[in-house]
């Protein structure tokens, strides 16, 4: 299914896709892409959090 959203490619380490991966399964997440999106949010909320 196409989507409209933009795309991007990012390289990780072993270490980190298998961290990943471990949050992916521990949360039952469908698929890597949404657990990616879901670590980023975080990420961005933390941080926006702390530059308050």
């Amino acid at each position: 299914m196409p989507t409209e959203k933009p795309i991007i490619t990012v390289a990780v380490d072993p270490e980190l896709l298998e961290r990943i991966n471990d949050f992916r399964f521990d949360n039952r997440i469908e698929t890597k892409s949404e657990a990616i999106r879901i670590l980023i949010e975080k990420g961005l909320k933390d941080s926006e959090k702390k530059r308050k």
